[in-house]
């Protein structure tokens, strides 16, 4: 599969974030011969997926028309970094915050480990900074710590001389995960005491995996060299909540004993139990200057259900809800390498023909001869929903199972495109594939691609998020940024971003089809009401489409509402 040399000369990406803003409303990207493209099949010999793609060309950077007038010193310490080590969104979310807040001015720096399987290409500039000693378990284990770029922003990784983070994978090595990551938050402080000479103002710690670092903080290095930081705490999923023995604990050099009460760290699951256990999440709650979940309604939740909820309640002041943007760079159909056509909010046209493109690419359409910049009815009849997802309880498996079988019954089209970690959901999926891969309206590819997500967001009339619970979502802004209208369930950042058509109440933020139950007839109502919009009232939906387009879910908003949470604290 590959496009003309023509087609290839199109697809470099634009300089910059204000370049591409630019091109969005010029509409210079979307002016693609559609007449040049070779159309794929499904007997191809490479998926159209898998194909070359130009080089993107893309300045890293989110450039900010803001410029803060009180820059701070911000240092990320996190388990994740998209793309050199990233597991789920976790990575992103680094990543896209570190850049934004760059971009306005202030000093950023994301400490990392050094994992074995992190593709150095990545990295640019990889040097040496400085060898030292970090104690772990009576011992001071000798680390390596180094400076590298990627993605335009500096990174410091951290090595230990020992086996921890040595492995194919960034989770799931052969060393005990918990005590390396303990070792990790320490070697990190560190590393701010002995080698750099400048503190940071704002440690920026994410999940439990770095939650042990609050505690080092205020009870050793804050009473050694390190005064002027201060900690905040991003929780990405309350599920995860770091369970730790005492014992374990003190093998940072921490007294574990001491943090087993319940204003400190005890983890609450365990209260009366021989041995009580610590949950490094809630110590980490407990001893930082701010905590952070990644939308509003979330927090709510949080505050309300869970076994941190009274922890969060007794910590309620120094708690907020701040939505996750998305990669507005990364994530843009005027610019997007991946695509076979361009399109923006105002030339749109392009949508319909990469639609058309993965339907004759997953054999959803037939081969018939494509008549020049004509598509058949099947891509305006039949709309396309797409689910991207991986393939765990908290995104509603039943639903999306379900999903399958009445989007074929409304004459629909469905591709889920995701994996699944248990053997059992795997194994059910293979089976429903089975079922209904060969057949005119439904594909399931167990795998991820990045490339194709770009592809099927794109193609997509509808982007499915059925999830039971859901901190944030991405899944859903991205899905808006390419013109495909959300279908979701009222949940955490999903109710924060999506609101409904019908809902008269709020009809200026109306763009997308939301429903509340966790039962398929629930599911079945949002899904009959969007299929209406899309086949009885085109002017209305290709107004949903542009609204949803023109939707700024940027990291430039998310970092301001940072920034103002750094300089409170």
């Amino acid at each position: 599969m590959h496009f003309h040399t023509s087609q290839n000369s199109q697809s470099c990406l634009l300089a910059s974030s204000v370049a591409v803003l630019q091109a969005e409303k010029r509409g210079s990207s979307t002016g693609v011969g559609v007449g040049e493209l070779i159309w794929p099949s499904p007997s191809d010999g490479t998926p159209f997926w898998k194909k070359d793609f130009p080089s993107s060309g893309v300045s890293p950077e989110v450039f900010a028309d803001v410029k803060d007038s009180d820059p701070k010193h911000i240092i990320h310490v996190t388990a994740e970094m998209a793309p050199i080590a990233k597991v789920g969104g976790l990575g992103d979310v680094v990543t896209g915050l570190a850049r934004a807040c760059l971009s306005r001015g202030h000093t950023v720096d994301i400490m990392l480990p050094f994992y074995e399987c992190i593709q150095k290409q990545h990295i640019k500039d990889l040097t040496v900074i400085t060898k030292y000693n970090s104690y772990h378990d009576g011992n001071w284990v000798p680390t390596t710590a180094y400076r590298g770029v990627v993605s335009g922003i500096p990174v410091i990784f951290i090595e230990p001389s020992n086996l921890f983070f040595k492995g194919q994978y960034v989770y799931g090595g052969s060393y005990n995960e918990l005590e390396a990551y303990l070792f990790f938050s320490r070697a990190c402080l560190e590393w701010m005491q002995q080698v750099t000479s400048t503190q940071p103002d704002i440690i920026h710690v994410h999940e439990w995996q770095t939650g042990a670092l609050p505690l080092l903080y205020w009870d050793i290095y804050h009473h050694l060299s390190l005064k002027k930081p201060r900690i905040v705490l991003t929780i990405h999923n309350m599920e995860h909540y770091g369970e730790c023995s005492k014992e374990q604990l003190s093998k940072s050099g921490l007294e574990g004993s001491v943090y087993a009460s319940i204003d400190k760290a005890v983890d609450d699951r365990t209260i009366g139990h021989n041995p009580e256990r610590l949950s490094l999440l809630k110590g980490g709650i407990v001893y930082s200057n701010a905590v952070v979940t990644v939308s509003p309604t979330y927090l709510k939740e949080t505050l309300c259900t869970g076994w941190l909820a009274s922890t969060l309640v007794r910590n309620r002041d120094k708690y907020f809800g701040i939505l996750n943007g998305i990669d507005i760079t990364m994530w843009n159909p005027a610019t997007d390498i991946f695509l076979p056509v361009k399109f923006n909010d105002q030339k749109p046209e392009g949508k319909k023909f990469c639609k058309y493109y993965v339907q004759r690419g997953l054999g959803l359409a037939s081969e018939g001869t494509q008549d020049g910049n004509h598509v058949p009815d099947i891509t305006y009849k039949a709309p396309l929903v797409v689910c991207i997802t991986r393939l765990v309880p908290q995104k509603g498996l039943h639903l999306i199972s379900h999903a399958i079988k009445h989007i074929e019954e409304l004459g629909g089209q469905m591709v889920i495109l995701g994996k699944a970690s248990d053997v059992r959901v795997q194994t059910e999926f293979e089976g429903l594939a089975k079922l209904h891969n060969q057949g005119p309206c439904i594909r399931i590819l167990l795998m991820f691609s990045d490339e194709l997500s770009h592809m099927l967001y794109a193609a997509a009339d509808m982007v499915l998020v059925p999830s039971i619970y859901e901190p944030c979502g991405l899944t859903q802004m991205i899905g808006m940024r390419y013109g495909a209208v959300p279908v979701v369930r009222k949940t955490g950042g999903l109710a924060d971003t999506v609101f409904d058509m019908d809902d008269q109440s709020n009809h200026n933020k109306a763009n997308g089809f939301v429903f509340e139950g966790i039962d398929e007839g629930s599911l079945n109502c949002a899904l009959d009401r969007a299929f209406t919009y899309f086949r009885e009232k085109p002017d209305e939906w290709n107004g949903i489409i542009k609204k949803v387009m023109e939707v700024d879910n940027s990291w430039n908003n998310t970092a301001g509402k940072y920034v103002e949470l750094y300089h409170s604290i």
